[in-house]
């Protein structure tokens, strides 16, 4: 995701390009890595000016010759008009109803390749491909020939494309401009598409990940024909086409892109695996390494290793241990943000823009952890195939902060978006009191004046919610909604639209489709009201830095005296980190003396 204009020099190392930044996390989890056989995806869109909103999109049909103008993402600028097909898909948010996830990262890479002119964009192309495709390699042909065919106006990208059965990642770029007669004659893009192996994860973060790869696999492996023998007419290759590299030529690394962008990939990687990489090296032997063993190179310190595209964890996750993964600030890493003075007194795992200062002459780095306070939304879809597609898809939803905020089940057959997720109820100038963006980002920034105390508080809740919904309430819905199907599934089969809606009107599944969207709409305002009265607790609890203690019912202890007093005040006060930083720095002017 890149929506934000920024004065650091250094944002624009770590992301491989300038002046926007580029910042958001993609995790993909096949389905023999998940426990209940599910394709597991996650996102944070990342940006300080994204507002978090559900994008939706009945299914529609088409007259002959319609045409859909497309606007860049980022930036809302037109870039033109673009054939639309007869049919389009209903799509919520980054999936549809055929259970087709895709998300991205952007690494930028080469700024020669970026085609001024082009017509359709990264953000533009996730969203038309959702409404057009039924399956993941489907999606990989509709991105490459919508591409190909209106030019790509955005930088380096990589998609995380996957359906019910298989996931992929595609990496692209632009091939510049070349203009005679006012057309660019280098319209299009160089790509190449990996399938992750089943039982295993992959991650990105805006670096380019897909180095060498198998030239003649197309069960797992897709690429443009020109992809190599367009690097070498650009002088970025001159070796042995199996020799090729991806990353290496259309984007090559440096301390900021390793530092900024492949240690959130690592960290996602050590927190699944519990420390221990298995996968298969680019010459196909195995190899079992200790997540540390990589941190030289992520930490930006030896930029001739490298770490895998993909690794076999040891044990199963599911979308609550993907969620909990989006909320890491490298915990118990050297990159820990809470290890530092820069934490504050109350461990604040943060450091606010811009991403490097300078003392004395010397530049350091601000983290770039996974959570992130910048962002607008972000989730896990989650595919899968064992139950009908108009049960299956589940987009699991959210806005600001992942450390501070909740996933909701979105049911992808729903017919309507909850009010506190609708596009334009709000934005990022705008305030309104019935808008989730903006109830998280009141609890998040409350939490960040007295983090080491109120986060965890906010956990707590959040872990009870999320527990509750993905490992119970859930499946008690999909059976519900299973067994309407299964009484209508048999002698409805040949009446089904032949273009696979399964969501037109008057179908044959309307029950089921109003019975999730129900559930969908009921269990997402109920958890924001509940973050209403959260936000008043915290103020409560937390007022002035002192904290009063509460029942085990959540009610406030009160004074035998006056029940309008608390109990008793607790004052946590700052970390031994600070304290002992404060007393060097600051010591002889603020010590008692005796």
């Amino acid at each position: 995701m890149r929506k934000t204009l920024v004065a650091s020099a250094l944002i624009a190392t770590l992301l491989g390009l300038a002046p926007k930044a580029d910042a958001c996390t993609n995790v993909i989890i096949t389905r023999g890595a998940t426990r209940d056989g599910s394709v597991l995806v996650s996102y944070a869109a990342d940006s300080h000016t994204l507002f978090g909103e559900l994008y939706y999109k009945p299914a529609a049909d088409w007259k002959a010759g319609t045409m859909l103008q497309i606007y860049d993402w980022d930036t809302h600028r037109p870039l033109g008009e673009i054939e639309q097909v007869p049919h389009t898909y209903r799509t919520v948010g980054n999936m549809n109803e055929f259970q087709v996830i895709i998300t991205e990262t952007t690494w930028g890479g080469r700024p020669e390749l970026e085609d001024k002119k082009g017509g359709i964009d990264y953000g533009s192309l996730i969203y038309v491909t959702l409404q057009r495709a039924k399956s993941a390699r489907e999606a990989i042909d509709i991105i490459v020939d919508l591409a190909n065919t209106y030019g790509y106006a955005s930088e380096g990208e990589t998609f995380s494309i996957a359906d019910k059965n298989e996931a992929w990642i595609m990496e692209l770029i632009g091939k510049g401009m070349n203009m005679r007669n006012g057309v660019n004659t280098n319209k299009g893009i160089v790509w190449v598409a990996r399938r992750i192996p089943d039982g295993a994860i992959c991650a990105h973060a805006n670096q380019a990940r897909i180095g060498k790869f198998p030239l003649d696999d197309p069960d797992n492996c897709l690429y443009a024909p020109d992809v190599i023998s367009f690097a070498r007419r650009k002088g970025y290759f001159d070796g042995l086409d199996s020799e090729f590299s991806f990353k290496k030529a259309y984007n090559p690394i440096d301390f900021g892109t390793v530092r900024g962008c492949d240690a959130r990939a690592w960290s996602a990687f050590n927190i699944l695996t519990d420390g221990w990489f298995s996968y298969y090296d680019e010459e196909g032997n195995p190899v079992t390494k200790d997540a540390y063993g990589y941190l030289d190179y992520v930490m930006g310190h030896d930029l001739s290793g490298d770490f895998p595209l993909y690794v076999f964890p040891r044990k199963k996750a599911g979308v609550k241990e993907l969620a909990d993964v989006m909320r890491d600030h490298f915990e118990g890493t050297p990159m820990d943000m809470t290890q530092d003075i820069g934490a504050g007194g109350n461990a604040l795992p943060y450091r606010w823009r811009p991403m490097e200062f300078t003392v004395e002459g010397k530049t350091y780095v601000n983290e770039r952890a996974i959570a992130t306070q910048q962002t607008g939304f972000w989730m896990v879809g989650q595919a899968r195939n064992y139950v009908p597609d108009v049960v299956g898809g589940i987009l699991w939803f959210g806005t600001d902060d992942a450390a501070t905020s909740y996933l909701t089940p979105i049911y992808t057959s729903t017919t309507k978006v909850p009010e506190c997720f609708r596009e334009g109820n709000g934005d990022i100038l705008h305030y309104s009191p019935t808008s989730s963006f903006w109830i998280n980002n009141r609890i998040s920034n409350a939490c960040y004046k007295m983090y080491n105390q109120m986060a965890p508080y906010v956990r707590e809740r959040i872990d009870l919610f999320e527990w509750d919904q993905m490992e119970r309430r859930t499946h008690s819905v999909d059976s519900m909604a299973v067994v309407m199907y299964n009484q209508v599934a048999v002698k409805m089969q040949k009446k089904l639209s032949s273009k696979g809606d399964v969501m037109v009107s008057g179908h044959p599944f309307d029950k089921i489709i109003k019975y999730v969207t129900d559930y969908t709409v009921k269990t997402a305002q109920a958890q924001f009201a509940a973050w209403q009265e959260l936000e008043v607790e915290l103020l409560v609890k937390f007022m002035d830095g002192n904290v009063k203690p509460q029942n085990d019912d959540g009610s406030f202890k009160v004074s035998a005296d006056d029940p309008r007093q608390p109990e008793s005040i607790g004052w946590p006060g700052y970390t031994d980190l600070w304290k002992e930083t404060v007393a060097q720095e600051h010591g002889e002017v603020i010590r008692v003396i005796e």
